[in-house]
């Protein structure tokens, strides 16, 4: 057959020469290659020094229970319904009562100023305009006062370390109150701090200690440097500066090491809204906290920060719903990065997935607009794997749309 040739038209051409709107600044360029947590985990990791990548990215002793979280999530297979598709799915759901955009807790993550300059201003900043709750960390290099004015119309709660000193404690509750947090969430999966081997290599501490090696880790990223010079100095912002609670290393002797449900009844009568309790890891722990008071609980390994070996948070889920879902609200976290396995967590019963390690990627590479760009990921991937499953609400993904395979 003779092929017929021809002088192209413009009209034929204009499809093919469309480029993209050209980005503002390099950090729009920057996020608009990335179309994952993956992608922003990698271009993340060229943003900061060294020592502050391991102590963001890794985990306790042997890594075995960072690596097992992520496993379960890679384990898990989703079910569609043939004929069920919709195409405009609402990811919207509550969590602990209020109305949230997604099913979606930013979680508490210390020394976040070391991620970014803005660090907890800039997450809390995120989570308002997304929708979303935030829970700032005892150990944040922000204070409770300044997170409150940097996200005022915001869902801020306040994670709490219990202090042997209850009057330390007491004083943390006093400030979130009159700063109109909504919820305490205690953690009590921390009776003294996992070992994190690179981070004992590297000497990290806060302020950073000018070794050798952070020195020629620091060189190479002389953005990062400046920044944190020219900005307020790094410390444990919730502590009064110059406060023993604010010192590097001394966490382990002043934290509270005997946690008992107890203590979860005694926080109920200090602090007049919701009380989660993080960090079980067990069905029987559970239903202690559930009974002690706990509003809503998190499974939770410290995203393998902690004791390693340590439980699966996901395949935990099922047995702890079954056990007190009825009773309050159960979320999950650690190895959490997208929105399937959002809706994934759903899918076995939990109210909502905590995101930590993800959100800091997003901050490295963007600041408050990276940890935006991480938001409107997980909510693009939930809504789509929404879309695909057949389910036109959260409440519709269940049990029959979620399975973890053996292998």
């Amino acid at each position: 057959m003779q092929t017929i040739r021809q002088v192209p038209r413009w009209r034929d051409l204009e499809p093919f020469l469309k480029t993209r709107p050209m980005a503002r600044n390099a950090t729009e360029r920057r996020l608009g290659r990335c179309l994952s947590v993956d992608d922003l985990e990698r271009m993340a990791r060229r943003r900061v020094p060294g020592a502050v990548w391991d102590y963001v990215y890794g985990g306790s002793d042997g890594e075995i229970a960072m690596a097992r979280n992520r496993a379960a999530f890679d384990r898990v297979e989703l079910r569609p319904t043939a004929f069920g598709q919709v195409a405009s799915p609402d990811v919207s759901t509550t969590i602990l009562g209020r109305p949230a955009t997604a099913p979606i807790v930013l979680a508490p993550t210390g020394y976040t100023r070391l991620s970014h300059h803005s660090g907890e201003r800039a997450v809390a900043a995120a989570a308002e305009r997304a929708g979303v709750p935030y829970a700032l960390s005892t150990y944040a290099t922000t204070s409770i006062t300044d997170v409150a004015r940097a996200a005022p119309g915001g869902r801020n709660w306040f994670q709490l370390y219990l202090m042997k000193d209850r009057a330390v404690s007491l004083a943390h509750l006093a400030e979130a109150s009159e700063q109109g947090y909504e919820a305490i969430m205690l953690t009590v999966d921390t009776t003294v701090t996992g070992l994190k081997r690179k981070d004992k290599r590297n000497g990290f501490a806060i302020p950073p200690q000018l070794t050798a090696r952070t020195l020629a880790g620091l060189a190479g990223h002389p953005g990062w440097v400046g920044n944190i010079l020219t900005t307020e100095p790094l410390r444990f912002a919730t502590f009064p500066e110059g406060s023993t609670y604010g010192r590097w290393g001394m966490s382990n002797e002043l934290r509270e090491q005997a946690i008992r449900p107890a203590d979860i009844s005694w926080l109920k009568s200090q602090w007049r809204g919701p009380v989660v309790v993080k960090g079980l890891q067990s069905v029987g722990d559970s239903v202690r906290a559930v009974d002690a008071g706990a509003d809503a609980i998190v499974l939770s390994n410290h995203g393998g920060r902690q004791l390693d070996r340590a439980p699966v948070p996901l395949e935990l889920l099922p047995a702890v719903v079954e056990a007190v879902g009825d009773r309050a609200e159960v979320y999950v976290d650690s190895g959490v990065r997208s929105g399937g396995d959002i809706a994934a967590a759903v899918g076995l019963g939990a109210r909502g997935a905590l995101v930590g390690r993800a959100y800091l990627y997003g901050l490295m590479v963007g600041g408050q607009r990276g940890v935006s760009a991480t938001l409107d990921l997980l909510v693009d991937e939930l809504r789509r794997a929404m879309c695909l499953l057949g389910t036109p609400t959260i409440a519709d993904i269940g049990t029959e749309h979620v399975r973890l395979r053996a292998s």
